[in-house]
This record gives structure tokens, C-alpha cells and sequence, in this order.
């Protein structure tokens, strides 16, 4: 009996480790195959040698602290404000037609285009960092809340009219309920645009961080510490989705309850 819950998970561990060894092997054959200059493609080894050189002796620890911290920062700062504008837009049309235009307008741009006005306004701190994370934080959650309160399904909201709740009640007992699936994949997105933008928020003078590691790098051409601080924004944006998964799984398991 115990074994059967022990080969499921090895058998979910196995199909986590195997893409990416699969990708490490391509990535070596490709090294390997004289296809491409090995000037211009460090071998996994040696990004390997390099991951261990920077966490020993060049604070690699510390880089993803900070590029951590801004990245938590700036996706928490979002998802407060991206959540109840997503109710605002979604619950009152008069605000729907107001804001959703502007919303729309603003997604739109790249957070890098904002640097310059950010540098000119705040400075070149941490503020300015977050401020960027913020932004690329906000627009993805703000959309993915609003476009999950309109698949609410109306029979709901006259259900529970039926019943005689008020405007108040269906809003606190069958929309916010029903949103928080909809409120964990807006945290999901978020915290995926947040790391895809932390090297734009590190452009601003950034001493310290995966993205200024990156740049740094990219000015003395050193494609090995490009490579790592690749693998590391992208090793530490999948754990966290991981974890955030297992969190929705166990918090909307009632949904699937009722559903079913």
C-alpha cells in the first residue's frame, strides 16, 4: 500500500526533473556539435562553475535576496490595489466604463518606457524599483480579475435574489467567494510579469540584484554569468508558482467539492 504513493511521487518528481534534463542535454549536444561558436555558448559546466564561484565568493546569495525582495514588494503593492479596483470594474458598470479604457490604454505600455519618467520623479532608489514592478504587477492583475468576475455565471447573482439577499450580501457571500480562484490566478500572473520585468525595475542603478548582475555581465560580454543569472530568475519564478499552485489547490478545493 505504501508503495503506491511513493511511485506517484517519484513519478511527479520524474516529470518535473525530466524536461529540463532533456533541455540540459540539448543544450550540451549543441555545445558539443560544432553548430554554434563555443565563444558564444558556455557549456552547462561551465555555467555550473560560475553559479558556484559567484555564490561562494560574489554574493550571488544576496543578488536574489534583493531581486527577491523588490519582485514580493512590488507584486504585493499590485495585488492590493489590482483587487478591489478588479471588484470595482467588475461589479459597477458606470466604473467598468470609465476605468476599462484607461486600464487597456496603460497595460499596453512596456514598463521599461516608464524609466525614464520614474528616474525624473523618484530617483534612482528602491522606490523607483518597486514603482516599476508595481506597474507591470498591477495591469496583469487587474486583468485577469476583471475578466474573471465577468465569467461569474448570472444564475448566481439571481439565485441569490430569489432568496432576497441584497446587493451587499451577493457581493460578500457569491462574488468574492467565487473570485478567489480568479484572485490566485491574477497572483500567479502577477508574480510572472513581476520576474519577466525585474530586469527592466534593476536597469535603474541597481547595484546589487539578478537583472544588475545581468547587465553588469552583459558589459564585459561574460556570457557564463548571463547564463546563470538566466537560470536563476527563471529557477526562482518557478518555485514560487509551484508553491503558489499548492496553495490555490488546497484553497479552492471546496469549489471542485461543490462543482462536482
Amino acid at each position: 500500500m505504501a508503495s503506491k504513493p511513493r511511485r506517484g511521487v517519484l513519478g511527479r518528481i520524474f516529470w518535473v526533473v525530466f524536461p529540463f534534463a532533456c533541455l540540459i542535454a540539448f543544450w550540451a549536444l549543441l555545445r558539443v556539435s560544432g553548430l554554434m561558436n563555443p565563444g558564444l555558448l558556455p557549456s552547462p559546466l561551465e555555467v555550473l562553475q560560475t553559479f558556484w564561484s559567484r555564490l561562494t565568493q560574489a554574493g550571488l546569495l544576496v543578488d536574489m535576496l534583493m531581486s527577491l525582495q523588490r519582485v514580493l514588494a512590488g507584486l504585493l503593492l499590485g495585488m492590493l490595489a489590482a483587487v478591489p479596483i478588479g471588484f470595482l470594474i467588475g461589479w459597477y458598470k458606470p466604473v467598468r466604463r470609465f476605468i476599462d479604457p484607461l486600464i487597456n490604454f496603460f497595460r499596453a505600455l512596456p514598463p521599461i518606457a516608464l524609466i525614464p519618467l520614474v528616474i525624473v520623479y523618484l530617483g534612482i532608489g528602491e522606490l523607483a524599483k518597486i514603482v516599476i514592478l508595481f506597474y507591470a504587477s498591477f495591469f496583469a492583475a487587474v486583468i485577469v480579475m476583471y475578466e474573471g468576475m465577468m465569467q461569474i455565471s448570472p444564475v448566481y447573482i439571481r439565485v441569490a435574489r430569489t432568496l432576497g439577499a441584497t446587493d451587499l450580501e451577493i457581493f460578500l457571500k457569491v462574488m468574492v467567494p467565487m473570485t478567489v480562484p480568479h484572485m490566485l490566478t491574477a497572483l500567479r500572473v502577477a508574480l510572472g510579469v513581476g520576474w519577466a520585468t525585474l530586469v527592466a525595475a534593476e536597469l535603474v542603478a541597481a547595484q546589487r540584484g539578478l537583472g544588475a548582475m545581468i547587465q553588469n555581465a552583459s558589459a564585459f560580454f561574460d556570457l557564463r554569468t548571463i547564463y546563470l543569472g538566466i537560470i536563476c530568475i527563471g529557477a526562482l519564478a518557478l518555485l514560487m508558482d509551484v508553491a503558489l499552485r499548492k496553495i490555490s489547490e488546497r484553497l479552492v478545493s471546496w469549489q471542485d467539492k461543490a462543482d462536482s
